[in-house]
């Protein structure tokens, strides 16, 4: 059995989907459930014994060591994370209570669970920290990817916190001997992605026939990576992974913010002729760019593919097609997460932003 944190998430649910149909090996879920955690993201496991679902903060210590007193994992997997640039930068007090303070709670309670196993089940556990590669830093269009020592240089209160996890995860291992493995991963995209991230904005307002909010001229470079290829590495860094190492995890796909918009675009005009507005491009809407924005991100998954050989299944193009497909044969689920908290955080963040 394993503990995953953060599991009614996007990627964590992808996860938790895919460890059950790849392993079937019985899991612990606990989510806060936050705006972003859906358990409707995991509907079709209900009643299935193999997922315990528990919703609770990685910051309630207590909850923590029961539930690892209880279920004794063999592993902890942790997604749980505030995860939004743009919420970061519009209230940054969130995103480090959960990801510097609700990591610091986690690690010292599996820090405390680790040192009373006994034995083989000491050896075998793994602590597993789910990262980005925002904590790299930006990109300059000829500077060669992130690999694993590039030096760390955030410029987002998201990037920050995510980096100061990461910086907590690497002492535990140093300090305490906890065997850790951290992953840093690119853009990922693909089923039940909440809404506000930009393809499955763009996806949901084409359909609509609203505009399409692209930050600046669009030329932000960002590396694409599907879910499910992004959950097998997740996988094979937990079976293989080398404790006390770091993981790159890229999809190969380096793609301007405009080029992913009219990706899209195309595929509706293909898949869903019925929209409002066709051809979907002529709803392309320049907004003002974001503080800090970054210009480009790139990831070396060289090594995660030498060592453990892993290496992305999905181009961008059949990626792009499958997630499209998802959200339009799935629009009851975008319609039944666009709570109000949604609705209030698009108007603040896009309609008060004046066009470019």
């Amino acid at each position: 059995m394993i503990l995953v944190t953060g599991g009614a998430g996007f990627i964590g649910a992808n996860f938790i989907l895919d460890w059950l149909n790849q392993s079937g090996e019985a899991l612990i879920n606990l989510d806060k459930l936050t705006y972003a955690g859906n358990r409707a993201n995991l509907a079709s496991l209900e009643g299935d014994e193999r997922h315990q679902f528990v919703q609770g903060d990685i910051g309630d210590t207590e909850l923590l060591r029961q539930l690892l007193q209880d279920y004794q994992p063999r592993a902890v997997v942790n997604f749980a994370a505030e995860s939004h640039v743009d919420r970061s930068i519009l209230g940054p007090a969130e995103f480090i209570e959960t990801n510097v303070l609700g990591s610091f709670h986690l690690l010292e309670a599996v820090r405390s669970y680790w040192n009373g196993l006994n034995g083989a089940n000491k050896t075998a556990f793994r602590f597993l920290h789910v990262s980005t590669d925002e904590v790299y830093g930006s990109l300059g269009a000829s500077d060669p990817a992130f690999s694993e020592t590039t030096a760390y240089a955030p410029n987002s209160p998201y990037s920050a916190s995510k980096a100061a996890s990461d910086h907590l995860v690497r002492a535990y291992h140093h300090t305490y001997g906890l065997p850790v493995l951290t992953t840093n991963c690119s853009n990922n995209y693909g089923p039940y992605q909440f809404p506000e991230k930009l393809i499955p904005l763009v996806i949901h307002n084409a359909l609509a026939g609203k505009p399409l909010p692209i930050y600046g001229d669009g030329s932000n470079v960002r590396d694409w990576l599907y879910v499910s290829d992004h959950c097998a590495a997740i996988r094979a860094v937990l079976e293989r992974g080398k404790t006390g190492e770091t993981y790159n995890i890229g999809g190969c796909n380096e793609k301007t913010n405009l080029q992913v918009v009219k990706t899209i675009c195309t595929l509706l005009d293909e898949m869903s002729t019925g929209s409002p507005v066709v051809p979907h491009e002529q709803l392309i809407t320049f907004v003002a760019d974001r503080p800090g924005h970054d210009q480009r991100y790139a990831i070396d998954a060289g090594k995660i593919e030498r060592e453990l050989g892993w290496s992305p299944r999905e181009t961008f193009e059949s990626g792009m097609r499958k997630t499209v497909a998802w959200y339009l044969d799935n629009q009851h689920w975008v319609a039944n997460v666009q709570s109000g908290d949604y609705r209030q955080w698009m108007e603040t963040n896009y309609n008060e932003r004046a066009m470019a």
